[in-house]
C-alpha cells in the first residue's frame, strides 16, 4: 500500500497529500477540539480546520468562544462550558458557529470533560456539520424504510455468503424467520432449493464487482413446499468508502405468475408443434401397423412415457363392433412404444397379438362408450383395471406407472379402438390439457388408421382374387422344367394385374405367357383373370402367337378401359425352337449354355387394347440346358435407376452356373432386384429346356 493510501501513523514520516476516508467518522468529517479549564484551545484537529476555517496556528491558545461564537450567544456558551466542567455531564446539541470567513454554520456538538493522568481537566468537543448529519440520517431512514417495507425480498450476505440481515419480504418468500437466517448460508436455510448456481453467482460478484441482474431460479421453499415458484434474483457487491469488500446485497422478486405463463405458452407451442408433427408423420403409408406405430411414436415421449395403439379385432377384419355392458373387448395390439419402460412394454400385448379384455377394464370402457378414461393418480386398485392380467399389473406397478389416459380412436362415427397412454418418468399427472391434446392426436390418426384398414381389406381381397386366378403348374411340362414367382407390390400400393401361365399343348409343346394389366386393385385383377382365361382357350386352338395376340387385343378392347402388355411364346422340343410374339412387353432373356445371357430382339408391338396394329412372330433356337426368363416391369423398373442399368443388372445375375436350380434363381432375382418400396407387382417365369429322354 502506498503512503498516500496508508492511514496516519502507519508510515515512517508524516502523511502528505489527501487521505482517503476509512470509515463513517471520516465520511462525517468529525472535528475534534480540546479546551483547557479557561476555555482556551489546546488541541485542534485537521477536521476542525476544515470545518471552521481556522488553521491550527490561528486557533491554538485562543479562547474558543471568542473566535467561534457570535456575541449574542457568548453567555449561553460560557454557561454550558462551565456546567460540563463542573458536573462532568456531557452536552450534545446543535449550535450556530461563526467561521473564519464570517459565515455561520449550524454544527452538531457533543461536549465532554476529560481528565489526564496528572489530574488536569480538559473539555473535548466533537463537531460535525449538521447538514451532513441530516443527509446521512435521511439516507439511513430511507434505506431502513425501503428495506423494511419493500415487497422485494432483500438481504445482505457477508463475504462468506452468510446472512447478515433479511427484510420481512424475504422472510415471507422463504418462509423462515429473519433470526433463523442470520449467520447461516442459503444452502442451510433453504435445503429444498438448489442454491449452487446462486452461490456461484454471488462469489463471482464478490470477485469481480460486476452485478448479476435478473438471474432466474426455480424451486421450493418452506413457504410453499408443495409447489414450484420462480424468482428473479439480482446481486450487487457492497464496499465501504475505501473500496473494502463488505459482502453482497441480494434482491429477490417473485415472478411465479410470469414464469407459469411462460411455461404455459411454451407448452402450448410444443403442443402445436406436436400436432403439426403428427399431421406430417401419421399416415405416410396405407400400411395399418405402420400408421399405428407412427401414432405411438408421436405420443412418446412428448405426451407419455409409454403408448399403445389397440384396435378392436372385429374392426380390423372389416366388421362393425358394438359392445354390451357385460361384454369383453377382443382387441388386437398394433403398436407399442416406450422410453426406458421395459416393464411397461412387457405388460403390453405384443403387436399382432389378439387379447380379450374383461368388461371392467378401462380400455374396454373406453371403446364401449367412445369416451376418454383418465386416471390422474393411479392407485394399486386402478392397475388391476388397466392391465389385462395380474402379472401385467405387477409389471406396471414395478415400472412406476402413476398416471393413465385412454382416448378412443373414432373415424366416420365408428369406434375403431383406443390410444393408451401411461406416465412413469414424467412426474406430472395427466390433466385436461393433456386430454385435449391426446384427443386431437387420436382424432387425426383415427382417419388415417381407418383409411389404412379399408385399404388393407381391399388389398387383401384383390390379392386373394389375384392369387386364385394364377396357375398352379407342374415343375416339368413337355420338354421344359419350369419355376415361377408372384410377388405383390409393397404395402404402399394396391395389387396389380400381373400374371403368368404355363399351358401344355399337343405334341409336347408348351405355351408360356407373362402379362401385365395396367392399373391396380380388384378391377386390374378381374381383367387379368379374363385375359388369362381367354389366353388358355385360344392357346388350345394351336394359333400362331401373333394371331393369338390379335384375338387378345380385341378382347382387351372390349374390357372397361383395360390395357395390358403380354409376351406369348410356344416351345417346340422336337424342333428345338421357340416362337414368340410381343405386345408392348419387356423382352425375355435367353440364357444359352456357354454364352452370355441376352435380351431377345423381338418386335415390341403395341399393348393389348390399343387396337388397329398387327403383331409379329419371332423364332429363336433353344438347346437342352438353355433357359428363357420372362418377367414383368415390377422386377426391373424403379424411380431411381435407368431401365438399361437395371436390365444389365438382370443379365449379370443370370450369368451364373448353368446347373443352379430354377427355384434358387427365382429367389435370387426377387431378393436382389425387387425393392420393398416398389409400387408394382412382379410376375417371374423361368423355363429350362430338358434333354430328350
Amino acid at each position: 500500500m502506498s503512503a498516500a493510501e496508508s492511514p496516519p501513523g502507519d508510515g515512517d514520516g508524516p502523511v502528505r497529500g489527501p487521505v482517503r476516508p476509512s470509515g463513517l467518522l471520516d465520511v462525517l468529517r468529525v472535528a475534534s477540539v480540546v479546551l483547557d479549564t479557561e476555555g482556551r484551545i489546546v488541541l485542534w484537529s485537521p477536521q476542525a480546520e476544515e470545518l471552521f476555517g481556522y488553521g491550527a496556528q490561528e486557533a491554538l491558545g485562543q479562547y474558543a468562544a471568542r473566535i467561534m461564537v457570535h456575541e449574542e450567544h457568548l453567555d449561553i456558551v460560557v454557561k454550558l462550558f462551565a456546567d460540563v466542567m463542573r458536573t462532568g455531564q456531557s452536552w450534545a446539541g446543535a449550535f450556530p458557529i461563526r467561521c473564519k470567513d464570517g459565515s455561520t454554520r449550524l454544527v452538531e456538538f457533543r461536549n465532554m470533560r476529560l481528565l489526564d493522568d496528572r489530574g488536569d481537566v480538559y473539555a473535548l468537543g466533537l463537531a460535525v456539520d449538521q447538514s451532513t448529519v441530516r443527509r446521512l440520517e435521511r439516507d439511513v431512514a430511507l434505506s431502513t424504510r425501503i428495506v423494511a417495507q419493500s415487497p422485494i425480498g432483500l438481504a445482505v450476505l457477508d463475504t462468506d455468503l452468510r446472512y447478515v440481515s433479511v427484510n420481512p419480504a424475504l422472510e415471507q418468500i422463504n418462509g423462515v424467520p429473519a433470526e433463523e437466517h442470520l449467520g447461516r448460508t442459503a444452502r442451510e436455510v433453504l435445503p429444498m432449493l438448489d442454491t449452487g448456481p446462486l452461490e456461484a453467482a454471488a462469489r463471482e460478484v464478490l470477485d469481480t464487482g460486476r452485478p448479476v441482474v435478473d438471474r432466474n431460479t426455480v424451486g421450493r421453499t418452506p413457504a410453499d413446499p408443495d409447489e414450484d415458484h420462480a424468482w428473479s434474483v439480482s446481486l450487487y457487491r457492497l464496499e465501504d468508502a475505501l473500496g473494502t469488500v463488505l459482502g453482497v446485497a441480494l434482491s429477490m422478486v417473485d415472478i411465479t405468475e410470469q414464469y407459469r405463463a411462460g411455461v404455459e405458452a411454451e407448452t402450448a407451442r410444443r403442443r402445436l408443434d406436436l400436432i403439426a408433427d403428427a399431421s406430417a408423420r401419421i399416415g405416410s403409408t396405407l400400411d395399418l401397423e405402420r400408421t399405428a406405430d407412427e401414432l405411438a411414436g408421436v405420443a412418446v415421449p412428448e405426451l407419455a412415457d409409454a403408448a399403445a395403439v389397440d384396435l378392436l379385432d372385429a374392426v380390423v377384419r372389416g366388421r362393425r363392433s358394438t359392445l354390451g355392458p357385460a361384454e369383453p373387448a377382443v382387441i388386437r395390439a398394433l403398436a407399442v412404444r416406450g422410453v426406458d419402460a421395459d416393464d411397461v412394454l412387457g405388460a403390453a400385448d405384443p403387436p399382432g397379438r389378439v387379447a380379450r379384455y374383461a368388461p371392467d377394464r378401462l380400455v374396454t370402457e373406453c371403446v364401449r362408450t367412445g369416451r376418454p378414461v383418465m386416471v390422474p393418480q393411479v392407485k394399486d386398485e386402478d392397475l388391476a383395471r388397466i392391465a389385462r392380467s395380474p402379472r401385467a399389473a405387477e409389471l406396471l406397478a414395478r415400472a412406476g406407472v402413476h398416471s393413465y389416459l385412454a382416448v378412443p380412436l373414432i373415424a366416420r362415427g365408428e369406434v375403431l379402438g383406443a390410444l393408451d397412454l401411461m406416465r412413469t418418468h414424467n412426474p406430472a399427472p395427466f390433466d385436461e390439457d393433456d386430454l385435449l391434446l391426446a384427443r386431437e392426436l387420436a382424432s387425426r390418426a383415427a382417419v388415417q388408421i381407418d383409411n389404412a384398414r379399408w385399404y388393407q381389406n381391399a388389398r387383401a381381397t384383390a390379392l386373394t382374387l389375384q392369387r386364385s386366378l394364377l396357375p398352379s403348374h407342374p415343375r416339368v411340362t413337355g420338354g421344359l422344367e419350369v419355376a415361377s414367382r408372384y410377388q405383390p407390390a409393397g404395402a404402399t400400393s394396391e395389387v396389380g394385374g400381373d400374371w403368368f401361365d404355363v399351358i401344355p399343348l399337343e405334341d409336347d409343346k408348351t405355351a408360356l405367357v407373362v402379362g401385365d394389366v395396367m392399373g391396380s386393385g380388384i378391377p386390374a385383377a378381374a381383367a387379368m383373370g379374363r385375359l388369362r382365361t381367354a389366353t388358355t382357350t385360344l392357346a388350345s386352338l394351336g394359333l400362331d402367337p401373333a394371331v393369338l395376340l390379335e384375338h387378345l387385343d380385341r378382347i382387351t378392347g372390349g374390357l372397361d378401359q383395360a390395357i395390358a402388355t403380354c409376351v406369348y411364346a410356344v416351345h417346340d422340343p422336337r424342333a428345338r425352337q421357340c416362337v414368340l410374339a410381343n405386345a408392348g412387353h419387356l423382352p425375355p432373356v435367353r440364357v444359352r449354355v456357354g454364352h452370355a445371357p441376352e435380351l431377345l430382339d423381338l418386335p415390341t408391338g403395341v399393348p393389348l387394347g390399343v387396337g388397329g396394329v398387327g403383331f409379329s412372330t419371332t423364332t429363336v433356337g433353344l438347346e437342352p440346358g438353355d433357359r428363357l426368363v420372362f418377367y414383368t416391369d415390377g422386377l426391373v423398373e424403379t424411380r431411381r435407376h435407368p431401365l438399361d442399368e437395371r436390365l444389365d443388372r438382370l443379365l449379370t445375375l443370370l450369368d451364373g452356373p448353368p446347373d443352379r436350380s430354377l427355384e434358387e434363381v427365382c429367389d435370387l432375382l426377387l431378393r436382389t432386384l425387387h425393392e420393398p418400396d416398389n409400387f408394382d407387382d412382379v410376375a417371374l417365369l423361368i423355363a429350362r429346356v430338358r434333354a430328350p429322354d
